[in-house]
């Protein structure tokens, strides 16, 4: 893929976005938030449903579309690559939650990455070649930082944590 065309100033694609909460967590980003990501990464007319799910749902999910039995952070799943462009994304809040507090990044910045990522998916992006990934990873960044967020392949954006309780 070459690239997602930059859009005109002032020229938003009409967006159909259906926002779902599948988990319940007083840590889940606003809708106000979710659209907000959605709205930076695309740049086609889209019907959309961004759902957030529970380790239980992603983990079926995976298995059940991609032959991988774990629960992922976050899957796309695209109905129509025609204009509009339909599809739907979910993102697994428990596995968002632990990825953040491992890299020691914000919940907030890595579900706006994620969010972002799904979006470039339904666009037709993909990281299975090294190019395209390279291609992937720049056009992310530069949205996040259009968002305020940090570039979340930057070594110096994480602090690895360890995952186990130190005691003493």
């Amino acid at each position: 893929m070459s690239g997602t065309p930059k859009r005109k100033p002032g020229r938003t694609p009409e967006l159909a976005l259906s926002l779902q909460y599948g988990v319940r967590s007083a840590q889940l980003p606003s809708r106000a938030k979710l659209r907000r990501w959605v709205r930076a990464a695309l740049r086609k007319k889209a019907s959309l449903t961004l759902r957030l799910v529970g380790a239980r749902e992603a983990r079926q999910l995976n298995l059940n579309y991609r032959g991988r039995d774990y629960a992922t952070n976050v899957l796309t799943f695209i109905y129509s690559d025609k204009n509009p462009l339909e599809g739907d994304i979910a993102i697994c809040a428990p596995v968002v939650a632990r990825e953040a507090f491992l890299r020691g990044v914000d919940r907030d910045a890595h579900y706006a990455h994620l969010t972002v990522h799904g979006v470039l998916h339904l666009q037709g992006h993909d990281h299975e070649r090294a190019a395209d990934a390279r291609r992937m990873e720049k056009l992310e960044t530069r949205i996040l930082a259009h968002l305020g967020y940090p570039d979340p392949y930057s070594e110096a954006t994480e602090k690895p944590r360890s995952s186990r309780k130190h005691g003493r």
